[in-house]
C-alpha cells in the first residue's frame, strides 16, 4: 500500500498549483461578480493538457483517469479557483462518451473536450423528480429517423458556455412497452431548446440554467451510443466521476480556506505580542478543519483508485462517502476560516466568505449527504431501503 503520487502525477500536481496561482481567487471572485466566465483560465489549462488528462491519448487527451482529474479540480480550488464545469464537461460527459459512446461521437466530440475548445454539459435533474431517474418527465420517442424531446431539467450548469447539452431522457422500449432512460447529445442552439437562467446566492462564474425542451427534434446520431441499451449503463458511468471530482473540489476549497486563515491568524496581533493563532480558541477549530479535510482527500484518492481500476462497485462506495466527507469538511473549513478572520472574513478583501454559498451548495448537490446516508445505510449496513 502506498500514499505517494507517481512522479508523474506529482509533476501535474505542481503544475496544476502554479496555473490557479497565477490567477487566484481575486481573478475568480472579479469574474464571478461582473457576470463573466474565468475563460482565460479555461482556455490556459486546455492548451497545457489539463482538462483533457482522463481522455484516451487517441483523442487528445492525457490517457489518464479519474484521479489525474480529481489532482486538477483539487489543485485549481486550493488556489481560488473552484471550477464547476470540470466536474460537468471532462468528468460527466467525457467519462460517458468514452465509455459508452460510438467511434463517431469518440472522433467528433472527444478532441474538444480534451483541449478546452468545447464543452459539453449535462441535464439530468428536474422539478418534480429531482436526480431520479425513475420518475423523469423528459420523454423522447422516435419520429421516422429523428428523435424528438420534450421535458423541462432545472439547475442545469453551464448552458450559456457549451456546445451541447447531454440530456437523460426517457424511452419506451418497443419490447415491453416500459419506459428506461437515454442520453442524447443535444445542441444548445437546437429549435425548441430555450433556457431561463436561475439567479443563485453563489459567487461563481458559472451559471445555473432551467432548461425547456419543446418538441427538440435531433437526428438519430444524437443518441448517446449503439443503441437504447447504452442509456442505463452509460448514466451511471458519469456519476461516480461526478462525485469524486465534486470531493476534490471541495477538498481544495477547504485547503484553500485553511490556508488563508492560517496565514492571518499566525501574524494577526491583538493582545500583546502574542498572534492570535496561539491561542488554542482559535487553533483548535482550525486544526480539527484541517483534520477533516485530509481525512476526505484520503478518501478521494481511495475512490479514484478503485474507479480507475475498474472496480466500479466498491468505486460507488467510496465516491459517495468522499462526496459526503469532502461537502462537510469544506463548509467546515470555510465557516472556520471565517470566525478566526472576524470582521475581516466577511470582506471579500480576504477572499474567504466568497465561497461560503458554494461550499454549502456542495452538502446538497450533485446528491445529498442524507441521499448518501441513505446509500450507506442501505449498501454498506445491510438496513432496508428507506425511501
Amino acid at each position: 500500500m502506498t500514499f505517494d503520487l507517481t512522479p508523474e502525477q506529482d509533476q501535474l500536481r505542481d503544475a496544476v498549483r502554479a496555473l490557479g496561482r497565477r490567477y487566484g481567487h481575486g481573478y475568480f471572485v472579479e469574474k464571478a461578480k461582473a457576470g463573466e466566465h474565468t475563460s482565460e483560465l479555461w482556455t490556459e489549462a486546455g492548451r497545457l493538457g489539463y482538462l483533457g488528462v482522463n481522455i484516451p491519448t487517441e483523442y487528445g487527451g492525457g490517457g489518464g483517469g479519474i484521479t489525474e482529474l480529481a489532482i486538477v479540480c483539487e489543485e485549481l480550488a486550493a488556489a481560488g479557483c473552484p471550477l464547476l464545469l470540470l466536474v460537468v464537461s471532462p468528468a460527466i460527459a467525457a467519462t460517458v462518451i468514452t465509455r459508452h459512446g460510438t467511434e463517431e461521437q469518440h472522433k467528433r466530440h472527444l478532441p474538444g473536450l480534451a483541449d478546452g475548445s468545447a464543452k459539453i454539459v449535462f441535464a439530468i435533474t428536474e422539478p418534480e423528480a429531482g436526480s431520479n431517474f425513475h420518475r423523469l418527465g423528459t420523454v423522447a420517442r422516435r419520429d421516422g429517423d429523428d428523435w424528438v424531446l420534450n421535458g423541462r431539467k432545472c439547475y442545469i450548469s453551464g448552458v450559456d458556455e457549451a456546445g451541447h447539452v447531454l440530456v437523460v431522457a426517457r424511452t419506451e422500449d418497443s419490447s415491453t412497452g416500459k419506459l428506461k432512460p437515454a442520453l442524447f447529445l443535444v445542441p444548445t442552439d437546437a429549435a425548441g431548446l430555450t433556457r431561463s437562467k436561475l439567479d443563485m446566492e453563489i459567487v461563481s462564474p458559472e451559471n445555473q440554467f432551467l432548461l425547456y425542451l419543446d418538441d427538440v427534434r435531433v437526428p438519430a446520431d444524437a443518441l448517446l451510443g449503439e443503441s437504447l441499451d447504452a442509456g442505463l449503463p452509460a448514466l451511471f458511468a458519469g456519476l461516480n466521476p461526478e462525485r469524486i471530482t465534486v470531493a476534490a473540489m471541495g477538498a481544495g476549497t477547504g485547503r484553500y480556506a485553511i490556508e488563508r486563515a492560517s496565514e492571518y491568524t499566525a501574524t494577526r496581533k491583538v493582545w500583546g505580542g502574542r498572534s492570535i493563532g496561539s491561542h488554542q480558541g482559535v487553533s483548535h477549530p482550525l486544526a480539527h478543519a484541517a483534520v477533516q479535510v485530509e481525512l476526505a482527500r484520503l478518501m478521494i484518492q481511495k475512490a479514484a483508485t478503485l474507479y480507475d481500476a475498474g472496480r466500479d462497485l466498491e468505486a460507488g462506495v467510496a465516491g459517495n462517502m468522499a462526496k459526503y466527507a469532502a461537502g462537510e469538511a469544506a463548509a467546515l473549513a470555510v465557516d472556520t476560516a471565517v470566525q478566526a478572520l472576524g470582521g475581516a472574513g466577511m470582506t471579500t478583501e480576504y477572499g474567504v466568505a466568497t465561497l461560503l454559498g458554494a461550499v454549502r451548495a456542495g452538502r446538497i448537490a450533485p446528491v445529498s449527504r442524507e441521499m448518501i446516508l441513505n446509500f450507506v445505510a442501505q449498501h454498506v449496513l445491510g438496513q432496508e431501503k428507506s425511501y
